[in-house]
């Protein structure tokens, strides 16, 4: 009977990753030709502000199963942020093994708005149609983050990392990483394909003007 039912609970674990697929390929596809309007102009905007800087701004993260692969983002920051970072450590305003600061001075003027409105994360559907991430998922951790991660916070590399999640959804940034950590693994214990479609109309509802987002 053990063994039955565990069959049944790897089939059915398949056919929500074959949905899961599914649903982050047509999202994806959709997503890209819906907004490539505003994928023009926000690069437009980026080039007017600073000519020299790149309109994309790639990070490596870790994925599943500690993975790493490059993250594709809209540049909102000047072009030596990461250069600069080490200085504004001492003013990282989350517990753990992120960094966050409200009035980063690295951020241009553009990059205030899209980040704002999470418009700069939107290049990352094109890591969901690669099969990198998933449109539901964990927040994509940075290597330097992942090398302070115990054992337990690992849990999060179990599965594709999203572009939205319960995370993103419930607090973002007023949320620490220690809540962060137990939200994931929360949605990864409990993910089927009816909390990923209503994770994704609830990011749908505060993609914009979220207060949270710096």
């Amino acid at each position: 009977m053990g063994e039955q039912k565990e069959l049944i609970s790897s089939d059915d674990q398949r056919i929500y990753l074959l949905i899961k697929r599914t649903i982050d390929i047509i999202g994806s596809l959709v997503g890209i030709v819906l907004l490539s309007l505003l994928f023009i102009l926000v690069a437009i905007l980026i080039k007017l502000e600073d000519p020299k800087g790149s309109v994309f701004f790639t990070q490596k993260r870790v994925g599943k199963n500690g993975k790493e692969f490059r993250m594709y983002k809209f540049r909102s920051m000047v072009s030596n942020a990461e250069e600069r970072l080490k200085e504004l450590l001492k003013f990282n305003e989350v517990s753990g093994a992120m960094f966050k600061m409200r009035d980063d001075p690295r951020i241009t003027r553009v990059g205030r708005f899209i980040r704002k409105t999470s418009i700069d994360e939107l290049p990352q559907l094109l890591n969901v149609l690669k099969g990198e991430m998933s449109l539901v998922g964990p927040r994509p951790p940075l290597p330097r983050e992942v090398e302070l991660y115990s054992s337990y916070d690992k849990q999060r590399l179990s599965v594709k990392p999203g572009c939205t999640g319960l995370w993103q959804v419930t607090g973002r940034n007023s949320v620490g990483f220690k809540d962060m950590v137990e939200l994931d693994i929360k949605y990864i214990r409990n993910r089927t394909t009816l909390l990923d479609i209503k994770i994704i109309f609830r990011t749908l509802l505060v993609l914009f003007g979220s207060k949270d987002a710096y």
